[in-house]
């Protein structure tokens, strides 16, 4: 058993994986926490109920003994900047409020899905 508690685990920047669900809304799951998955109606939903997951699932984990993945240091912070039209800016602007998420989400989504990305 772990000295580390609860609050270490859910600090830790563990990444989701968000895609549409075949009959509508969204899954997102956390691939180094198995089975640790929802799903929800929107993307924001999602991500909002994906932390109850995660925070459920390590609390089982630490009353049970299991050990907790913790992630390995890598050189990918997440972040990277991409320069594109300003026409294809705007209309993936709208895109993302005529469906009600941020421009960020809607970027993922599409590229993810592009990339074949599951995680």
């Amino acid at each position: 058993m772990t000295n580390k508690g609860l609050d270490y685990y859910l600090a830790l920047p563990y990444k989701y994986a968000l895609y549409p669900a075949e009959e509508g809304g969204y899954v997102i799951e956390i691939p180094d926490l198995p089975g640790c998955i929802t799903q929800a109606e929107s993307a924001d939903e999602a991500l909002a109920m994906i932390e109850d997951a995660k925070k459920g699932w390590i609390e089982i984990a630490l009353e049970q003994g299991i050990e907790i993945p913790e992630l390995a240091k890598d050189d990918y912070s997440g972040k990277f900047n991409v320069r594109v039209p300003k026409s294809l800016h705007k209309y993936l602007a709208e895109l993302a409020k005529k469906e009600n998420i941020s421009l960020n989400q809607l970027i993922l989504y599409h590229l993810s899905r592009s990339a074949g990305f599951k995680g």
